[in-house]
């Protein structure tokens, strides 16, 4: 809304200069203000913020009310983790219908919705969200943990994150594939969707063609459940989302600032993807919001429909970005829970034997003797110690 205000009150501006009078346009010129994404990311971010603040309570309320309280594991199922978590029996889930609304709201608001950065992204976290939604919904309904089946939910990721890379893929504006007007440029070289880049690099790794979009598609569905994996401690997923959705802020903003992007960063750059700035920062708002409900103690879990939804969104923006590698850096975190559970599996399955008391790993240190409140601050700073690595290696050259 502030981006069409801006385009409205810019087109009258030009009119009234034009005619050589002074109407409400000159007297209303702070209006210009909505023109920089610094200030609607800004906005964007305090109003999430807000909104999530000032809903959360009736949500929650809600939540209760119709008694969706999160399934916690059996003690047969977790053994002593069930003595540890057996407090946050009929804690309300699916909280993160509140990250979602609020994230919603603050980019249709701020952001330019139409933006197709913009837009990918924000389907995408519905569409997991929707997932999400349906997973918790089985759970609280049934009164299991289960939800529903594996298959079934891999492949409605699979094909949620299909359709979001064949998007990127054909859409013009984005890949560059037909129009060289649009599309990326790396220092000063025009760069199609399929180059693989990483910022030590200051030339594609890599082009991958068409076999891009199931590497997109891999990213996606990754980091989706990467999120859903990490979300097993109060407020552990969430701060993890906030440190990496700035840290991919950040990169947007300077991805679409041309000469930050060509001449001094040597980084991919786009005249759109600059918008997907307010997205993201709307997401750290709506992440601190829902921090504020979701902190040890938790007073509400997000549930499968945030963290799917989040996930998404993540993987969708590091592709928009061209910084699909330094996810791993940045999202370091996630990646350590994601591999701490295949290395496991893998182990018990060849070996049979295990390689951590518990998986993911944040169960790992539980059981090992850590209060949840410890695991929960020191993954929380090793995220922002990953974020700023991340972001450091953009000027290593």
């Amino acid at each position: 809304m502030l981006y069409w205000i801006y385009q409205y009150w810019k087109e009258t501006f030009a009119l009234e200069n034009a005619n050589g009078t002074e109407g409400w346009a000159h007297t209303f010129d702070a209006l210009n203000l909505f023109r920089y994404i610094t200030f609607r990311a800004a906005v964007a971010c305090l109003l999430a913020f807000s909104v999530s603040v000032a809903v959360g309570p009736r949500v929650i309320r809600k939540l209760i009310s119709m008694k969706l309280g999160q399934p916690i594991r059996t003690a047969a199922e977790v053994h002593k983790l069930a003595e540890l978590h057996g407090g946050k029996i009929g804690t309300p889930t699916m909280g993160g219908v509140l990250i979602l609304g609020s994230v919603l709201i603050a980019t249709l608001v701020c952001a330019n919705p139409l933006n197709p950065f913009v837009a990918v992204c924000a389907c995408t976290m519905g569409a997991c969200g929707l997932l999400g939604f349906c997973d918790d919904y089985k759970k609280v309904k049934e009164k299991k943990s289960d939800g529903l089946s594996g298959r079934s939910k891999l492949f409605w990721q699979l094909l949620i994150a299909l359709i979001a890379s064949s998007f990127i893929y054909f859409k013009k504006e984005i890949s560059g594939f037909g129009d060289p007007t649009h599309g990326f440029i790396l220092g000063k070289e025009s760069i199609n969707i399929d180059a693989i880049c990483f910022p030590l690099f200051k030339s594609p790794l890599i082009h991958l063609g068409w076999l891009v979009i199931p590497f997109f598609t891999l990213i996606i569905m990754g980091c989706s459940n990467a999120v859903n994996l990490t979300d097993g401690l109060d407020g552990l997923a969430t701060g993890c989302t906030i440190t990496t959705a700035l840290a991919y802020s950040i990169l947007a903003y300077l991805a679409g600032h041309f000469f930050l992007a060509t001449d001094y960063l040597v980084i991919p750059h786009n005249q759109f993807i600059g918008e997907l700035a307010v997205f993201l920062m709307a997401l750290v708002g709506a992440g601190f919001g829902f921090l504020w409900f979701n902190c040890h103690p938790a007073r509400v879990f997000m549930g499968d429909t945030g963290s799917l939804a989040i996930g998404g969104a993540l993987g969708t923006a590091a592709i928009s970005t061209k910084q699909e590698l330094l996810l791993v850096i940045i999202g370091g975190i996630f990646v350590m829970e994601a591999m701490s559970v295949i290395l496991q599996v893998g182990s018990f399955k060849l070996r049979k034997k295990r390689i951590f008391r518990m998986s993911p790993i944040h169960h790992h240190f539980e059981l090992g003797g850590w209060h949840e409140s410890q695991v929960i601050i020191r993954f929380w700073l090793l995220s922002i110690m990953f974020a700023l690595f991340g972001l450091a290696l953009l000027k290593i050259r």
